[in-house]
């Protein structure tokens, strides 16, 4: 039987040795932050996910989901999970309390999803959007569509889903055909009213029995609107028309959005992936005609950097299992002579390929953990800090890395899941052991929400170019000034050397693609993915420095467990010797230009 424990030791450590959680604390919107308040809310997340949520992991998966009379019945325990979850405030814990929100820091709120994710990630998907549909109306809603829908989400009363995908268009946006017309306004809400009429299809949580209400926030055009993404604007479509009761909104009248279909899907088969219909359903428009792209992108990016971090949640259930059974397992004799003379065998622990499949997933999980609660952090910086100088150096940071966190931690997550499922042999192959359903369910991170090649292109595209580079300065330079700091440092010369070299590189490379991707945009875009994982793997491997100094200091002054510290030290290692020599190859793979890619015809394939 699969195990699940929240690593509340190691979150805890990146979120203050790395992420400086304790620069958000001595904001003055912030001071109630604590390293006891953290320590405790940590505490009762991981026991909620231990003891009700990941029990129905299994159960759910083999359950799956249900369409009966239009409306999608969840797996046995997944009502009464949901109301628990709720009721602990879980689903409003970084909202703003004028909607009933705890009102902590938004990168609390990313560790929520990784604990739950970890536990069970379909579980975990009926809420997920509904935090990105908050952000979205909370910058973009009217007063009135705040006061409707923000409390609502932020109780876990009401959800909200991402509506884009259509049968003919999934990346392309441009080609939605979902068409939307004005009639009149509604007198119970006094919005403006529109018609809605089309098909969306991949809708997560798109139909369900979990809450009162969904929100559903769709891309649609206008009669008027032009062709291509700048012709769609955003509306909210509640499955029920929200009606007013006492000094709040209750669910009205069943609108005409429908689901039609269930999808029958690889993994997270617990999560109801839903194609509906919207017939003459009414909705209320977001933001500015013509605009909805820009709206959906504060959604989006909030889902992008989420499904980054379940890509790291599902390779840290997987690597427990994996550590677990490899630890209990006997399996031939280490190569140095018997370390278990009176068994039959040794434990698989012993063998040094075991070794090296577990260290990458434990790299990968604690590196990346590291990094994408440091990332996070700098988005509370964005949208909390008083300092405008400040906030925008942090949502310069946050856009560059959004997309590399998205596709290299979501790549990685199913990578450490394989590397799990190896562990076991044979054995991992099997249901019951619960590790293959790992693999089946990380799959999806690397396309929803964009799909990996999407994320790359956006970075080379828009994101390297963007400002005349700024975005990119704002990473390059406290790594350069990291570099420049401890190189006299004897905890971390050993990781200084190879740091500041392959830095040096991925300079030389975006200074490259720049160059030929202005002559031809071809050369941008087939060095793109090559060029995001190198990035990827120098800002992990800053955040091993970071962390080994950290350790090195702890041990020096005898903080925090020793083992604890000392592993870091050695995965630091590990990562340097093994992992990071791969931005090498990446780079060198993308300095062979588009030549290569785009030389066959399509019939020589």
């Amino acid at each position: 039987m699969p195990r699940f424990t929240a690593p509340i030791e190691d979150i805890s450590y990146a979120l203050w040795e790395v992420a400086g959680l304790d620069g958000l604390a001595a904001l003055p919107v912030h001071g109630e932050v604590t390293p006891d308040l953290v320590d405790a809310v940590l505490a009762e997340a991981g026991r909620l996910a231990e003891e009700v949520v990941f029990p129905l992991n299994q159960s759910g998966d083999r359950e799956g989901c249900r369409l009966e009379n239009g409306v999608v019945r969840t797996p046995a325990g997944f009502p009464e999970a949901y109301r628990r979850f709720i009721e602990g405030g879980w689903t409003g814990i970084s909202a703003d309390p004028d909607y009933g929100g705890q009102g902590l820091p938004g990168v609390l709120g990313f560790v929520m999803e990784e604990i739950f994710s970890s536990a069970n990630m379909a579980f975990t998907m009926y809420s997920g959007l509904s935090k990105a549909a908050y952000n979205l109306l909370a910058v973009h809603g009217s007063q009135r569509q705040k006061a409707i829908f923000l409390p609502r989400l932020v109780d876990g009363t009401w959800s909200g889903t991402m509506c884009l995908t259509e049968p003919q268009c999934g990346t392309d946006l441009g080609l939605v055909r979902t068409r939307a017309v004005p009639d009149g306004e509604d007198a119970a809400t006094g919005e403006a009213r529109y018609r809605l009429d089309g098909a969306k299809i991949f809708i997560s949580a798109g139909e369900h029995d979990l809450t009162e209400n969904i929100v559903h926030l769709v891309l649609a055009r206008l009669p008027d609107a032009p062709p291509g993404t700048r012709g769609l604007s955003l509306f909210a479509v509640p499955k029920f028309l929200p009606r007013p009761e006492g000094e709040g909104w209750v669910p009205g009248p069943r609108n005409g959005v429908r689901a039609t279909a269930i999808e029958h899907k690889m993994g997270i088969r617990a999560s109801a992936t839903c194609q509906l219909a919207f017939e003459g359903a009414e909705g209320y428009l977001v933001g500015e005609a013509g605009k909805g792209m820009r709206a959906m992108f504060v959604m989006m990016n909030t889902a992008r950097l989420a499904v980054g971090i379940q890509g790291i949640s599902i390779a840290e259930t997987a690597y427990q299992n994996a550590l677990a059974y490899a630890l209990e397992r006997r399996q031939g004799r280490a190569l140095t002579g018997a370390r278990s003379p009176e068994a039959a065998a040794d434990l698989l622990i012993v063998h040094p390929d075991v070794r090296r499949e577990l260290l990458i997933q434990k790299a990968f999980i604690e590196g990346a953990r590291a990094l994408a609660y440091w990332v996070a952090t700098e988005i509370d910086h964005a949208h909390r800090n008083p300092d405008p100088a400040r906030a925008r150096a942090a949502d310069d940071l946050a856009q560059l890395m959004t997309p590399v966190l998205k596709a290299y931690c979501t790549d990685m997550g199913f990578e450490a899941t394989n590397r799990a499922l190896q562990v076991f042999g044979g054995h991992g192959y099997i249901a019951e052991m619960g590790v293959e359903q790992y693999v089946r369910d990380a799959r999806i991170s690397a396309i929803y929400e964009g799909a990996n090649g999407i994320q790359a292109l956006d970075l080379v595209g828009r994101k390297l170019p963007a400002h005349t580079g700024r975005y990119l300065r704002r990473f390059f330079r406290p790594l350069t000034g990291f570099i420049e700091a401890n190189r006299r440092d004897p905890a971390v010369a050993e990781f200084i050397g190879p740091l500041e070299k392959v830095t040096a590189r991925l300079q030389q490379a975006t200074g490259l693609i720049a160059q030929k991707g202005m002559a031809d945009p071809t050369e941008g875009a087939a060095a793109a993915s090559d060029y995001l994982r190198a990035l990827a793997l120098v800002a992990m491997a800053w955040m091993w420095a970071r962390m080994a100094k950290t350790s090195a200091a702890a041990l020096a002054e005898g903080r925090g467990r020793r083992a604890f510290n000392e592993g870091k030290i050695k995965t630091a290692r590990f990562f340097y010797a093994r992992m990071l020599p791969e931005a090498g190859s990446r780079l060198a793979m993308l300095s062979g230009g588009a030549a290569s890619l785009m030389a066959h015809e399509a019939e020589e394939f």
